[in-house]
């Protein structure tokens, strides 16, 4: 009796142990790639940098984690190549912007993939859109943007996906905004730089990613945020007016509320290839939440400036947020749809 409580036990610790330890031997000497979307400098890539320093150490067998670049189409050609190319083995993780997700919704050209059928990790943080210009563009104020007799030159990625683009055309259609969109560049660093070197006024992006990666111009005064488009006012930005409450009608305020209010959550968020097996999207997704509270890391981040102190800032998104929020795309009223199709993509 003794000898077979001895195996059954056995048997029962191996076959208890044996996930984490296949794991473990899985990961262990291999390499994991996050593919972003967007050219190197901006905040998607700088999100990804920090992140892989420290996200290895909670992975079981402590892989190496290196970030590529895969610029193009707003992020939409690393979208596709997660979905269709990348090997659903746990190794390669995508880093594209969530307005595309949206875009499946609205028919936008080129999508290949069905975000209902990605498995999500997480985000980092929920995107706060703003819109910074330069001091030199003249337009140091929303009211100086509402009054100018000419449109303002502002930067994008491309059309309907990504949310230069999207929060300049919601913005220009709910508020009036004078605005000439100016898109094609291969990311918010691209558009940050056009906008010094007097090409463009500014751009509308992230917080989190304009206080981190033009620190510089914000700290001197040749950048101004104007105007904040998220659900409440950021602690940052306290005397920075809110697009919704410019709103003077009610189709305006469902536009920025649906538009950029909704799509704030899931634009940071991280992806991996239908498919992976599910221990591995189940231990990523662990290491990942694991990676957002260790002091290492928002130490790093802080020194980054971007915005995921625990203190003060919001939680991450959880991957089953992430799934919540993008399920409820799929069941946007048509006319609103329609009505969003032909802001972002005429």
């Amino acid at each position: 009796m003794r000898i077979w409580l001895l195996l059954l036990a056995l048997g029962l610790g191996l076959l208890t142990g044996k996930p984490a330890a296949s794991q473990d031997a899985f990961y262990r000497g291999k390499t994991i790639r996050i593919i972003v979307g967007f050219a190197a400098g901006g905040g998607f890539d700088t999100y990804s940098r920090v992140i892989a320093r420290h996200m290895g150490k909670h992975i079981p067998g402590n892989p190496t984690i290196i970030v590529e670049n895969m610029t193009g189409a707003g992020s939409l050609i690393a979208a596709n190549h997660v979905y269709n190319i990348a090997k659903p083995d746990g190794l390669t993780v995508g880093h594209f912007i969530g307005g595309l997700f949206l875009g499946q919704v609205l028919g936008q050209k080129g999508v290949e993939f069905d975000a209902r059928k990605f498995e999500y990790i997480g985000a980092p943080v929920k995107d706060h859109v703003v819109c910074a210009l330069t001091k030199a563009s003249g337009i140091t104020s929303v009211e100086k943007w509402m009054a100018s007799k000419t449109p303002v030159k502002m930067g994008g990625t491309a059309p309907g996906n990504s949310t230069p683009d999207n929060a300049t055309r919601i913005l220009n259609s709910a508020l009036g905004l004078p605005i000439q969109l100016v898109s094609g560049y291969k990311g918010t660093s691209q558009i940050r730089l056009a906008a010094e070197a007097g090409e463009l006024a500014g751009g509308c992006w992230g917080w989190d990613s304009i206080s981190a990666t033009w620190r510089k111009g914000l700290d001197s005064g040749d950048v101004v945020v104007v105007i904040q488009a998220a659900a409440k006012p950021h602690p940052d930005l306290p005397k920075v007016p809110s697009a919704i409450n410019l709103a003077k009608t009610q189709e305006a305020r469902q536009l920025i509320e649906v538009g950029l209010h909704g799509d704030s959550e899931i634009v940071r968020t991280y992806t991996l290839p239908p498919g992976t097996p599910k221990e591995r999207v189940q231990i990523l997704r662990k290491a990942f939440t694991d990676t957002m509270k260790d002091p290492e890391f928002v130490a790093d981040a802080t020194k980054a400036k971007l915005g995921v102190d625990p203190v003060s800032s919001e939680e991450p998104v959880s991957s089953e947020e992430v799934e919540r929020i993008i399920a409820g795309l799929f069941k946007l009223d048509a006319a609103l749809v329609a009505k969003l199709k032909d802001i972002l993509y005429k």
